[in-house]
């Protein structure tokens, strides 16, 4: 039984900061490419960041180049995006994944496994 479970989104100002946690349940988070995608009203769902489970490569989507963090505690079986400096246009729904893909790209057909979303707003 694979299982992921997302917590730490809210309503913040601009310029602020919050850092999402997915732990994962029934598998090591280790052993696996874990990501984090968003979906606005209305927009298709992006990748924001995702990292290799075999190596340390990682990907950050342009617009959050410099202001986000992707990273793991294996003890904890956990994986968290630290997110800095927030804009309004960050705000959606964020999504943790996970996919047993080798060298998977960050995009949503290549991840099996999905959190069940926490809301991210921010907004004066």
């Amino acid at each position: 039984q694979v299982q992921l479970v997302e917590s730490g989104g809210g309503l913040v100002q601009p310029g602020s900061s919050l850092r999402l946690s997915c732990t994962a349940y029934g598998f090591s988070v280790g052993a696996y490419a874990v990501g984090w995608f968003r979906q606005a009203p209305g927009k298709e769902r992006e990748g924001v960041s995702c990292s290799s489970g075999r190596d340390s490569t990682t990907y950050y989507l342009d617009s959050v180049k410099g202001r986000f963090t992707i990273s793991r505690d294996n003890a904890k079986n956990t994986v968290y995006l630290q997110m800095d400096s927030l804009k309004s246009e960050d705000t959606a729904v964020y999504y943790c994944a996970a996919t047993g893909y080798i060298n998977p790209v960050c995009e949503q057909r290549d991840f099996g496994h999905w959190g069940q979303g926490t809301q991210v707003t921010v907004s004066s």
